[in-house]
This record gives C-alpha cells, sequence and structure tokens, in this order.
C-alpha cells in the first residue's frame, strides 16, 4: 500500500522549522547577510541546538534519530522561507555524512557531537580548477613519507571553505593506477594545520550567507589516523556520498520555488490592473497554476528520492553489506535535474509577476532567483546529472 501523506511527526517537524523561521529570518537580516555575504552564524547555532541541521544524525553523536526525508523537510521548509538562509543552514554540515557513514569511531567521537551543537562547521573538497564536476581526475595528490602524507593540490568552489572547523579533502594517493580514480582516498583535516591555506571567494550571484573558499595545500601533513573510509577508496566513498546528499539539493530548489510561488500568488490575488486583480489574467494565472504542478511534481519526485535512500541505508544496516540499490541514485538525479528546473522557472516568473517590484531586493523574489540558479550546477551539474541517469537507464532497462 502507498501512503502519500506525511506522518503527524513529519508535520510536526515542518511546523516546528517553519515557527523557527518565522521567529528568526527576519528579512532585514536576510538583506543585511546578502549583501555583505556574510554567513548566519548565531542562527545557525540556534537551529542546531534545536536538532534541525543534525536531524538524520544517530542520537549517540547529538543527533535526532530520524531520516533523509525529514531532513529534506527541514531543508525544503528552510528555503521556503528564505532561500539563501537556509543554505548555509542546512549545509553548515555539509560532508559530515562521510564521517558518518565511513570514519572511524575516533573521527565519529571527535567531530560529529560538536557539529550536532553547532560548535562546528564542516567542509567537503572535491573540486578542482581543471576538472570541474569530473572528480575521476584529481591534481591534488597525497604522498606518503614513512608515517606521513604529505598533501598538495588546490581545491575550488568549496562549500564552507573559509569557516569550517575541519575540510574533507578528495585527494589521489596512488598516481600510476588506471582508471586513475582507483586510486584515490579521502583525508580529514583540521582548520589550522600546517600548509592548509583558505581564501574566501567574492561576489557570487546568488547563496552569498553560504560561504565559499578555494583550498590550497602546501605539503599538508597528516597519517593514517585522518583516512576517511578506506585507502584507494575516495572515489568510491564520495560517490556514494554525493548519490545520498544531492536529494538535500533537490529539497532546496522545492523549498525556494515555493517560497517564490507564494510571493506571486499573493501580490497577483493584490496587484489590479485594468480594474480586476492580475491573478484573473489568464497569462498570469494559469501560469501559475501550471508552476504549483510543477512544484507538487518535484516535491514528491524529491520525497520519493529520500525515502529511497532512507531504505537503502536501513538496508545496508541491516545486512551490513554496503550494496546500493541502483535506483536510488536514478531517483536522487532525477529530483535534483527536475526540482531545479522547476525552481528556477518559478522564481523567474514571480520576477515577472510582480514586475519591476520583483527586481527591488526587498520585495526578496529576485534573491530566491539568484540562489535557485546554484542548484542546476553544484553537487553535479544538470547535465552530469542527465549523463548518470541515463548510465542507469541504459544499464537496467
Amino acid at each position: 500500500m502507498v501512503d502519500f501523506q506525511l506522518t503527524e511527526e513529519q508535520l510536526e517537524i515542518k511546523r516546528a522549522v517553519r515557527e523557527f523561521c518565522e521567529k528568526e529570518f527576519k528579512p532585514e537580516l536576510a538583506l543585511e547577510l546578502d549583501k555583505n555575504e556574510e554567513f548566519p552564524l548565531e542562527l545557525y547555532k540556534k537551529a542546531a541546538q534545536l536538532g534541525f541541521t543534525c536531524i538524520a544524525f544517530p542520537p549517540e553523536y547529538g543527533g535526532q534519530g530520524y531520516g533523509t526525508l525529514e531532513a529534506c523537510l527541514v531543508v525544503e521548509e528552510m528555503c521556503r522561507a528564505d532561500s539563501s538562509l537556509g543554505v548555509a543552514i542546512m549545509a553548515g554540515v555539509f560532508g559530515s555524512d562521510l564521517i558518518l557513514e565511513y570514519g572511524t569511531e575516533e573521527q565519529k567521537e571527535k567531530y560529529l557531537p560538536k557539529l550536532c551543537k553547532g560548535e562546528y562547521i564542516s567542509a567537503a573538497a572535491f573540486t578542482e580548477p581543471n576538472h570541474g564536476s569530473d572528480i575521476t581526475r584529481l591534481d591534488t595528490v597525497a604522498t606518503k613519507y614513512g608515517d606521513e602524507w604529505w598533501i598538495n593540490g588546490t581545491k575550488t568552489f568549496i562549500t564552507n571553505a573559509p569557516i569550517a572547523d575541519f575540510v574533507i579533502v578528495l585527494a589521489q594517493t596512488d598516481t600510476k593506477v588506471r582508471p586513475t580514480y582507483r586510486g584515490q582516498t579521502l583525508f580529514v583535516i583540521d582548520k589550522g594545520t600546517p600548509g592548509l591555506e583558505v581564501t574566501k571567494l567574492h561576489n557570487k550571484m546568488g547563496i552569498r550567507c553560504s560561504v565559499t573558499g578555494e583550498v590550497k595545500l602546501d605539503n599538508v601533513k597528516v597519517t593514517d589516523w585522518n583516512i576517511v573510509g578506506q585507502l584507494n577508496r575516495g572515489f568510491y566513498h564520495t560517490i556514494e556520498f554525493l548519490d545520498a546528499s544531492r536529494v538535500a539539493v533537490a529539497a532546496q530548489a522545492v523549498g525556494m520555488a515555493q517560497g517564490a510561488w507564494e510571493i506571486a500568488f499573493k501580490y497577483a490575488k493584490q496587484r489590479t490592473t485594468f480594474g480586476v486583480p492580475i491573478i484573473q489574467h489568464q497569462l498570469i494565472g494559469c501560469r501559475l497554476a501550471e508552476l504549483a504542478t510543477k512544484i507538487e511534481a518535484a516535491r514528491l519526485l524529491t520525497y520519493k528520492a529520500a525515502w529511497y535512500v532512507d531504505r537503502v541505508r536501513e538496508q545496508i544496516k541491516k545486512s551490513g553489506e554496503r550494496k546500493v540499490d541502483p535506483m536510488m541514485p536514478l531517483m536522487t538525479s532525477m529530483a535534483k535535474l527536475y526540482a531545479s528546473r522547476v525552481a528556477v522557472e518559478a522564481t523567474d516568473f514571480a520576477i515577472q509577476t510582480l514586475g519591476g517590484y520583483g527586481y527591488m531586493g526587498e520585495y526578496r523574489v529576485e534573491k530566491y532567483h539568484r540562489d535557485a540558479k546554484i542548484t542546476e550546477i553544484y553537487e553535479g551539474t544538470s547535465e552530469i546529472q542527465l549523463l548518470t541517469i541515463l548510465q542507469y537507464l541504459t544499464r537496467f532497462y
């Protein structure tokens, strides 16, 4: 039996997040932080203390013990309230799932409790200047000398890098193996480690409250303790992580689309031209109806993808084997692809509906549109999602 209704507990989570956002997401604060490209640190700490940022983490590390679907509900509600603040707060723990899924118990105990309390911010560094979404090839190399790994290279467009307390870096540890991705390894590196240099990137188009940086590694020295997961299995760990985490980007997109649509819908009912509210003009009213349909379709696709992630993780937990259902990456790619397209389309039309007012910052829809565009780019561009979908379709159909 298929049940499309959220449980009362899930609805209560949505209500709690909505109340938090209504109280804490002040429009003037959002505009100020967006202008200054500043991370909402105090809001992040408050959200963490309420259990929102690590809602899917196990209770033994300070999380709430819920699943990916509940995490997506939180992401959606926050991005509905404010696209930039929502992304920044919920991405404050980005990359930490790698430690949760593949890290040692010592690594989990060191990093996860402080993340759940809001005392730590994490980052994960995959993207490189010369390769972009193609992480099968890396210029960042880790070479072992005795008991130490010396890491050299550059990562770019790294979320949270300027403010992160630790960063998880994907590096080439075997330069001779072919294909090269079979020789990659993940390392967790603490802020302040000698040779680790972070530069903040400025003048982003959107999600300006979520700070982004470039990470340079110049003879950064770590040991085997810092390896996350298995040696030379970093690429596979990363792909499994992205297969699951991209559903959160779909949830971001759904929230952004919904938030902008609600502003446009309310405005269309109040604004009059030629003696009637503009929502009665079919070019506007019918378009809003069409977008409401697309947003709901994106939401259902996102929830289904989140359900697949939770089901796979439950199967792994029961069996002890990391065997991923191929439907999971297929569904998460579909969800991100479609939801991001809808977000860009919906936020664009929200501006059009408000006309000149939509172009002004205080009416917020222009920020939703600037923020929505990134959902088509990060954690795998739309083109990468199409290739992933095609790969699984040709393999299993």
